[in-house]
């Protein structure tokens, strides 16, 4: 951990707490997931509990001619079956901003895989050779596949009458949203350039591929409601979309969260809630429903696929001139958070390097692919693939080094974003840059030993397809900025209850949030800011539910700074309300109580100058104090439609990567060896957490770069992957040594200074293995994943 040039993070209160802010505390959950003990919402039980099963369409797009219920429903064993008929009320969509989603379909089918029928039963195999009895007639219809299809004069729309807040401003009703960035005058800077280059990108679709798939339980209440334990990334969006579909009001709609097998956006939707609710309050009786790994490949959002355009114009000594770009994003069926996602694409659509003429689009699509929305790092991802391939084009054509080119163009503190909106915080660019390309490089040839070569280290790995004939090594660089919080005026807040008490002679602190634990860690670090605040040893992290006011979503970099940030407020409150009543028992005592500035470390109250004047447990005695508070970050505006000008985010996080690749050139198969990273993350809270989750954002990074990828049949728009057979995820074997150098330069808007940091490394890690690829083939390679026949010339049979 370094921080040069950096203001240094002052943490007084409480530093002397064990288990503080800055220490790499272990995870309360930790042993019990390495020993396979972890409760996940798969592993929920209930007495008298039926199981749900969703039938889903096995086309892409068609007319519903007809659904015949009648041999499921005459199955033994069968409690319900439910259709778009049976939904108790009128509303019977759903979405995270805009509601086109049906609980089920309705009228026709929009995606392969869409959820037309719900099936309770005494079992789950009973489930499913219930749903598989229900008949459904389809009139398949023309499928909208890529923006030529649908932007097309009589294309088909995928949502007829559509009327939502983005509509107005589109020019197809088949373009969910759009967003230009408008900045200087692209023409007359062009004029200045001295070499140009353009490049065409396409970006596959990624699957967020989390371990433990989609699950739930619904237990009716006897008040009529419904209580709902869910792995979700935000509970009180779940309420929100959840509570008008059944036709209750919220607080009869109770919501826990469950074990969550990890996230990374795919639970930012709905998938089973609404269901598990519809079968619970129809039979009387707990309800789970627990996807398999195919359902689940239909079950959640991807990240979006996209084409992007771009030109980059430069001088002869380097500084860049211009820039013009086009982003298309594949959004799907469905909006989900694709508003979103073109919002953050088009800002940061530069990268993280000064551009004063910017001509920017950005839209998504409406097509009959599957659906797509939140992924980590969404749209920043697909942006820097491309602004840092052409980099790459440019430092070559100028026949300048990679690196300098880009700290030559790196943008700093101060630096105006194309929207207009000042960086005020550091934005180490160029000394992150520095850094990754001073680490050690790793050796030459590692798989040379006197006993042989040893093929795990070699492309193709234990398939022993080489010994190191034709294999050559290539180096690549890339560099990324993704913003922090939720942007463009959404009121991004975050409510924790804090309590302390004294419990068997010894003061305790409790911290209850709405916060999805996805396996970020902030039960870590909630519990690392209450010692801190306190200064006690003893916290309890209460289970997440929405019986405390919303934590947000767990998304966007931004829990650690939300709802860790209000973690803190609640805190600083409550040592304000104990100190009140230590001066009301003990001030005549001692005039350090009036006088000084207090502290509380070590589960005792101290002067700022270390004098011991109370021990925290006599002033508290049999008082419990209890702050529940709101905490919102400074406020942010939504960007210009015409323009794309405004204040839009709220913090900025960067990471840089250098990739070291070995391809054989003769097989086209691709061995990463490392993947170093420097990142600088304002404040590491948690040391620990902090390099975990840049090596967990790296090594999706390299899945999208050579291996991920949800193939869709271009003619059916059909899934022709949908399972960990066909669709491949880094294993340990794929995952090569990642070196982190991080940098500590607090921003002063933040608590504690921090920075969000889990989404940065996804950006960056990609575009660096691509361009470690192109350095040792010489080809162009404008598209993710690499396959091995775009190095080798040759197509594979899609057989």
């Amino acid at each position: 951990m370094s921080s040069p040039n950096g203001t240094p993070t002052k943490i007084t209160q409480g530093s002397q707490t064990k288990g503080g802010i800055g220490e790499s505390t272990l995870r309360p959950d930790g042993t019990l997931k390495v020993t396979g003990e972890f409760a996940y919402s798969s592993d929920m039980w209930h007495e008298d509990m039926l199981w749900g099963q969703i039938l889903r369409s096995t086309v892409a797009h068609a007319e519903i001619v007809s659904i015949d219920t009648s041999e499921a429903l005459a199955l033994p064993g069968v409690y319900a079956v439910l259709t778009y008929d049976d939904l108790p009320t009128e509303v019977k969509n759903y979405g995270l901003e805009i509601q086109d989603t049906p609980v089920l379909a309705h009228g026709k089918v929009r995606h392969h895989g869409e959820p037309v029928a719900i099936v309770a039963a005494d079992h789950p195999e009973t489930a499913r050779r219930a749903a598989a009895k229900i008949k459904v007639d389809y009139k398949e219809l023309p499928v909208i596949t890529d923006e030529a299809s649908a932007t097309a004069p009589d294309a088909i729309l995928v949502h007829e009458n559509r009327d939502d807040h983005h509509s107005g401003h589109v020019p197809h009703p088949n373009i969910v949203h759009r967003q230009p960035i408008v900045r200087g005058d692209v023409t007359k800077a062009r004029e200045r350039a001295d070499v140009i280059v353009e490049g065409e990108y396409t970006f596959g679709m990624q699957d967020q591929a989390f371990l433990g798939p989609e699950s739930g339980l619904a237990v009716p209440e006897e008040d009529g409601g419904v209580h709902l334990y869910i792995a979700t990334q935000w509970l009180h969006s779940d309420l929100r979309q959840i509570a008008p579909v059944l036709g209750l009001p919220e607080d009869k709609v109770r919501m826990t969260l469950s074990g969550v097998g990890g996230a990374f956006g795919g639970r930012e939707d709905l998938s089973m809630q609404i269901h598990a609710c519809l079968l619970a309050l129809r039979t009387g009786k707990p309800v789970k429903i627990v996807y398999n790994r195919f359902e689940s490949f239909f079950g959640h959002v991807h990240r979006h696929p996209a084409k992007l355009y771009y030109e980059h114009g430069a001088t002869k000594d380097g500084k860049l001139t211009h820039m013009k770009c086009r982003i298309v994003l594949d959004g799907g069926a469905y909006a989900s958070a694709s508003p979103a996602v073109v919002g953050n694409a088009s800002s940061l659509s530069v990268g993280p390097y000064v551009i004063d003429d910017v001509d920017i689009e950005a839209i998504a699509l409406y097509t009959n692919n599957p659906p797509c929305g939140a992924m980590r790092g969404f749209g920043a991802v697909q942006a820097c693939f491309a602004y840092e391939a052409q980099m790459d084009k440019l430092a070559k054509k100028l026949g300048m080094d990679p690196v300098e080119f880009r700290r030559l163009n790196a943008m700093e503190q101060g630096t105006i974003m194309p929207t207009g909106q000042p960086v005020d915080s550091p934005a180490p660019v160029a000394e992150l840059l520095r850094r990754v390309k001073a680490m050690p490089m790793p050796p030459e040839r590692q798989w040379e030993s006197s006993e042989g070569a040893d093929v795990r280290q070699l492309p193709g790995g234990l398939s022993n397809t080489t010994h190191g004939e034709g294999v050559v090594r290539g180096v690549g660089y890339a560099v990324g900025i993704k913003n922090v919080g939720f942007s463009e005026g959404f009121d991004d807040y975050s409510t924790a209850k804090v309590r302390v008490e004294v419990v068997g002679g010894e003061p305790v602190a409790t911290v209850h949030t709405a916060m999805a634990e996805v396996g970020q860690g902030g039960v870590t670090v909630h519990a690392q800011i209450a010692r801190t605040e306190l200064g006690v040893t003893q916290v309890t992290i209460h289970p997440a539910d929405t019986r405390v006011g919303s934590a947000g979503s767990t998304s966007a970099s931004r829990q650690t700074y939300v709802t860790g940030g209000a973690v803190k407020n609640s805190c600083e409150l409550v040592r304000k309300k104990v100190l009140e009543i230590g001066r009301r028992k003990f001030g005549s005592y001692h005039p350090a109580w009036a006088t000084a500035e207090l502290l509380l470390e070590g589960g005792k109250v101290v002067t700022d100058g270390g004098e011991v004047l109370a021990d925290l447990a006599d002033v508290l005695e049999d008082e419990v104090v209890e702050v529940e508070e709101e905490w919102r970050h400074r406020p942010t505006e939504p960007f210009d439609l015409r323009t794309g000008q405004g204040n839009g985010h709220v913090q900025y996080s960067f990471a840089a990567h250098r990739a070291v690749v070995e391809v054989d050139t003769e097989l086209g198969l691709v061995k990463v060896i490392e993947l170093a990273c420097a990142q600088d993350v304002g404040k590491a809270l948690n040391p620990l957490s902090v390099i975990g989750q840049i090596q967990g954002g790296t090594t999706q990074g390299l899945g999208v770069a050579v291996m991920e990828e949800i193939v869709v049949d271009p003619k059916t728009a059909k899934v022709k992957n949908p399972s960990f057979t066909d669709y491949l995820i880094p294993t340990i074997l794929d995952t090569p040594t990642i070196p982190v150098d991080v940098l500590e330069l607090a921003d002063d808007h933040a608590p504690y200074g921090l920075r969000g940091i889990g989404e940065a490394p996804t950006l960056s890690s990609t575009p660096a293995v691509l361009a470690a690829i192109r350095e040792a083939t010489g080809l162009e390679l404008n598209r993710t994943p690499v396959r091995p026949e775009h190095l080798t010339g040759t197509q594979l049979s899609e057989g």
